[in-house]
């Protein structure tokens, strides 16, 4: 119970020392690249803190990890099925999953 109690004061701490350093990162490099490459202006600190939050939302998201965690489960759960296959079916799968990504000869319809 003790160690929860631990990461109740210490994350906060840890996101505003994210906000402030990555807040201030955003800023200095905006106001010494965008100005002189396009005549831009410069920004303030909760500019950048905002921009920073926008980048985060629209290129990162807010998963947390959830992302990585899904895939990996998702990779362990596609190399059983794979373990399982018999070389024709695992070549057959290959090709119709190549088909579907645009990668190989469109599989048609009748061999669905």
């Amino acid at each position: 119970m003790r160690k929860k109690w631990k990461w109740f004061f210490i994350i906060p701490i840890f996101v505003a020392l994210f906000l402030f350093i990555g807040g201030e990162i955003v800023m200095h490099l905006w106001n010494w690249l965008v100005p002189a490459l396009f005549g831009w202006r410069t920004i303030t600190f909760w500019q950048a803190v905002g921009l920073l939050a926008l980048c985060r939302i629209l290129f990162g998201g807010w998963h947390g990890g959830q992302r990585s965690r899904f895939r990996q489960r998702m990779r362990e759960r596609m190399t059983g099925r794979m373990e399982h296959m018999t070389p024709e079916e695992r070549e057959e799968f290959q090709r119709r999953w190549r088909a579907r990504c645009g990668f190989g000869a469109p599989v048609e319809a009748n061999e669905k």
